[in-house]
């Protein structure tokens, strides 16, 4: 296993390379950062300040030697200069992507549970009430467009804040200002209380289509051979359920959900600038209206490792969950 990792990451860093330099000039001829430095300020800045600025962002360069100064520059910890020139993009990247990951982990972990829990529920009850119900549920949230979701979410909490005369659910930013001189304790459960909404906003988008292959493959499982050999051996069944269907059955669903986070992370953008987080998604909007390039390419590169190594996780997973994978 340790081979087929290695072999893997290898292959990883030539695909990381094209898809980031074709990710570049899409990013570079997507806007003139330079002639909205000269028209967007008050008074214009003089000729010698535009030229300043363009040698700041290294936009008088050619784009392939933009691209490689910047990518040699990342192995070195240097993301590359930003439109703003006190801001630090390698410090800001890493800041927001630990508010970011808080969100997209708890809300992968939550639909997860809720994606086993009711998609083998609905595979042995199939053709029930249950099973109609949580189907129906689930082509809900598939058809809820995530920013429509968070705004109906972040209008209940503001109803539900009203109406119980607390201020449990924060709807506004990852924690509360006051957070700084508080106790330990107040801080826990105001951040809980600030990650409760993003988090259902993200994970029921997730848990709609994962149970929907949950479902699908415990079914499949439960009319295998050695599902019917198990149980006929008088194995109890929940064993047979637990231990011999349902690892078999979440091969898809780890799949699915390592293939699911680059729209997770899509989705994250989205939620946090609902509820006004101060992540990697509000992040990627400044970069966008601002057209700083190197910072986009920041959240791009970020991104695109996250989405590698959950995948990667995800064929690791396979021989943990059925024993007949091996990788020689």
């Amino acid at each position: 296993m340790l081979a087929y990792t290695v072999r893997r990451i290898l292959v990883s860093i030539p695909v990381l390379i094209v898809s980031t330099f074709i990710v570049f000039l899409v990013v570079v001829n997507s806007g003139d950062p330079v002639a909205n430095f000269a028209t967007s300020r008050q008074p214009p800045p003089s000729k010698a300040a535009v030229t300043a600025f363009a040698r700041h962002i290294h936009a008088d360069q050619p784009v392939v030697e933009r691209y490689w100064n910047w990518i040699t520059g990342v192995l070195h910890g240097d993301w590359g200069p930003s439109v703003q020139s006190n801001l630090d993009i390698g410090h800001d990247l890493f800041t927001r992507f630990r508010v970011t990951v808080t969100l997209v982990a708890a809300a992968m972990l939550l639909a997860l549970v809720m994606a086993i829990v009711f998609g083998v529920f609905s595979a042995i009850r199939q053709y029930s009430v249950a099973d109609y119900t949580i189907t129906f549920l689930g082509f809900l949230f598939l058809a809820m467009p995530v920013f429509w979701f968070a705004v109906l979410l972040k209008q209940a909490g503001i109803w539900f804040n009203q109406e119980t005369g607390s201020q449990f659910l924060g709807t506004i930013g990852e924690k509360s200002p006051y957070l700084e001189v508080d106790t330990t304790w107040n801080e826990f459960t105001d951040r809980i209380g600030h990650l409760v909404l993003p988090t259902i906003t993200l994970a029921l988008v997730s848990f709609a289509s994962w149970t929907r292959y949950t479902r699908a493959a415990m079914l499949e499982v439960l009319d295998s051979d050695y599902v019917r050999l198990a149980r006929a051996k008088g194995l109890r069944r929940g064993r047979v359920l637990t231990r011999h269907a349902l690892r078999t059955a979440l091969i898809p669903l780890a799949t699915v959900t390592a293939l699911d986070i680059a729209i997770i992370l899509g989705g994250a953008v989205i939620t946090e600038t609902i509820f006004q987080w101060h992540g990697m998604g509000e992040m990627l909007v400044q970069a966008a209206t601002t057209l700083d390039v190197y910072r986009t390419m920041a959240w791009l590169l970020l991104s695109a490792v996250v989405v590698i190594v959950f995948n990667l996780f995800a064929d690791l997973l396979y021989a943990v969950l059925d024993p007949r994978i091996r990788y020689d």
